[in-house]
């Protein structure tokens, strides 16, 4: 069942058409793009298709643009693209044909979970294999001229499959695994397309064609016993199209026009000419493919071109064609996220909306702190911070391509339509004063745009006034008496857990300007990234998160403390945590920093190490795990609650009960 909601009844479905959102006051309708995630597509697309597409289709001022990752059916670690990796590895394996059952025990028990739904030990194989030569025979195609004949050579091919499963082995390996993806996909046509009953068999038909291509893929890099990067790029891009195709059918089915759009033809050889007319990509010195920003920049225009041509919602694939040096290398597996960006930017949209399963960012983690309030807005900077000690938000480049032109990024919650979520972007409209200081020195804080047809208005992004923007000095100004000025408050405290400080004390044989270069040259060459540092001459300690690649191997960090070690004494702390503070206006905030060590002291956390960055947006230390939760907690009492008394049930009594 999906959630209810407190969103205006959505229209009726016929007339969601393309005609919506094609044309405003001033000629030109303005796009919203939405991202969704895996888990959104995978167990909220019926709230996406019949509640959140038609409140925003509703106003024909508005165009939208849906950009989906491969879907998940409960969780990221069971979802497409997990399936889809370990079907790519599978292909590479070495299968003993005389004994299939003893050489794949993982495929196996894989295959022994991919039932065809009722009985759960019906076989893979035989459903893909006849389901092939039905596709090939032109039984399931959805160009047939006659949908009945479509129709009745579709319901003929399933009862003969369902004579064939009967005497056919399962199947193992990657063909489980293919088997597996497919069948989920069909399902969920299933639950999504109800009530057109040719757009579900023309959809399961493309489901089935789509599968057989990686399948036949596979078996071809089975055959030459190699996968490339950007081989395994087109293994992954077919779980997008996948979802995509399912969104596509769901929005039909609610009587929106739509469309799938494939941008893997994007970046061609004319692109790749363009680009290098204008000095990029680059090639750096190890022969790696660096993709600079004029890349990124016609990138975005190319996409918008596509989308434009669309008449109702274009439906698009994260995936977007054969870049240089291979998607995952290049971008790794957030280039979904990117490709909404950039859609956005080229359609010089009003919003780029990110659809988690999450009501936006938070002061703390509202799983392990009660009192944790929904921020509104911040800035992306703020953002960058949160998701790199800890609070997942959106990827800083990814960010960037979207702030950079003035496109605002809002987190939104598929399980909470009518909620604001949390915005991000710039103080833009604040340009006109001298410098970003004034702002702090007024107590300003920013406030949320309104999103353009959420609320029935079409107020465009950037168009309210300063006064909109700031509370405080700046509303005197306007000829209005100035509001009482907030509390200055840094915006979010964050734990990053699964911490190791590597700590290295100068032997003092070694010259101290080569002590930092010799350290971290040793650590570049293991592959480790530092999260945290704080110095002397002779001593540096590193705070490092134990599950990044360069440190999963007991083999690798025993050699990384060898070679170090002649430097000086070293020595490991592990099972630590990071806990950040972070706030723009904090640079300003008198006291800050002294009362959250005086807090943690208080509460009898010791301090291992601190550290704050150049840019002053946040203080960070590291505690040890075990004390991660409670220092959590009476920092975001302490320093982030508005008016923290001892005595407070409702935002203070939780956190001073950690005292």
């Amino acid at each position: 069942m999906p959630p209810t909601t407190h969103l205006p009844s959505p229209p009726d479905p016929s007339s969601l058409h393309a005609e919506a959102g094609t044309v405003n006051g001033e000629g030109k309708a303005s796009w919203i793009v939405q991202k969704y995630g895996g888990t959104s597509v995978g167990k909220q697309l019926h709230t996406i298709a019949n509640v959140i597409a038609p409140s925003y289709l509703a106003n024909r001022n508005v165009r939208l643009a849906i950009v989906c990752s491969a879907r998940s059916g409960q969780t990221k670690a069971l979802g497409t693209t997990n399936l889809l990796l370990q079907a790519a590895s599978e292909a590479l394996q070495s299968v003993d044909e005389d004994n299939p059952e003893g050489s794949n025990s993982m495929s196996n028990s894989v295959s022994s979970l991919s039932g065809l739904g009722g009985g759960g030990n019906t076989p893979q194989s035989a459903f893909s294999r006849s389901a092939r030569s039905l596709s090939r025979r032109g039984g399931l195609r959805s160009n047939d001229s006659s949908p009945a004949l479509a129709s009745s050579r579709s319901n003929s091919g399933l009862e003969a499959l369902s004579l064939s499963e009967q005497s056919s082995p399962a199947s193992i390996g990657y063909n489980a695994t293919v088997d597996k993806i497919m069948q989920d996909h069909l399902d969920a046509v299933k639950k999504a397309v109800t009530r057109n009953d040719k757009a579900r068999e023309t959809l399961e038909s493309e489901i089935i064609d789509d599968c057989e291509r990686l399948r036949d893929f596979l078996m071809a890099a089975k055959i030459i016993e190699e996968i490339s990067p950007k081989s395994k790029d087109i293994i992954m891009s077919i779980g997008e199209r996948l979802s995509c195709r399912i969104v596509v059918g769901a929005l039909l089915d609610a009587g929106i026009e739509a469309e799938l759009v494939g941008m893997e033809s994007i970046v061609d050889a004319a692109f790749l000419e363009e680009v290098s007319s204008k000095g990029g990509p680059k090639t750096a010195a190890a022969d790696e493919v660096m993709l600079d920003q004029s890349f990124y920049d016609l990138l975005a225009v190319k996409m918008a071109e596509r989308l434009e041509q669309v008449k109702g919602v274009p439906v698009v694939t994260g995936y977007f064609g054969n870049v240089p040096g291979s998607l995952l290398s290049q971008v790794g597996r957030g280039y979904t996220d990117l490709c909404a960006a950039l859609c956005a930017v080229g359609l010089h949209a009003s919003e780029l909306q990110i659809w988690k399963e999450v009501d936006g960012v938070f002061t703390a983690d509202p799983r392990k702190v009660s009192t944790a309030r929904l921020i509104p807005a911040i800035t992306p900077e703020e953002a960058a911070e949160l998701t790199y000690y800890g609070s997942e938000v959106i990827h800083p480049f990814t960010m960037e391509q979207a702030i950079k032109n003035s496109v605002p990024i809002r987190i939104k919650n598929v399980e909470n339509p009518s909620g604001g979520g949390t915005v991000i972007f710039p103080p833009t409209s604040l340009q006109s004063l001298q410098n970003a200081s004034e702002l702090d020195m007024m107590g300003g804080h920013l406030i949320q745009p309104q999103t353009p047809g959420a609320s029935g208005t079409s107020t465009p992004w950037g168009s309210n006034p300063l006064a909109a923007m700031v509370h405080g000095g700046a509303a005197s100004t306007l000829g209005t008496p100035p509001e009482p000025r907030p509390r200055k408050l840094p915006t979010a405290v964050t734990i990053k857990d699964d911490v190791w400080v590597l700590n290295v004390h100068s032997n003092r044989k070694t010259l101290s300007h080569g002590f930092f270069a010799r350290i971290f040259g040793t650590l570049d060459r293991h592959g480790v990234v530092v999260d945290l540092i704080s110095t002397s001459e002779v001593h540096v300690s590193m705070a490092l998160h134990s599950s990044q690649p360069g440190l999963r191997r007991s083999r690798t960090v025993d050699r990384l403390r060898a070679e170090l070690g002649s430097l000086g004494t070293v020595s490991l702390l592990k099972d630590m945590a990071i806990l950040s503070l972070v706030g723009t206006q904090m640079r300003n905030m008198v006291g800050v920093a002294g009362k959250m060590f005086a807090t943690l002291a208080e509460g009898n956390i010791n301090i291992e190490m601190i550290s704050q960055g150049a840019n002053e947006i946040n203080i960070s230390c590291v505690i040890h795990k075990r004390n991660a939760l409670k220092a959590l907690n009476l920092i975001h009492y302490s320093v982030l609650e508005v008016s923290p008394k001892a005595n407070n049930l409702e935002s203070g009594n939780f956190g001073r009960s950690f005292f």
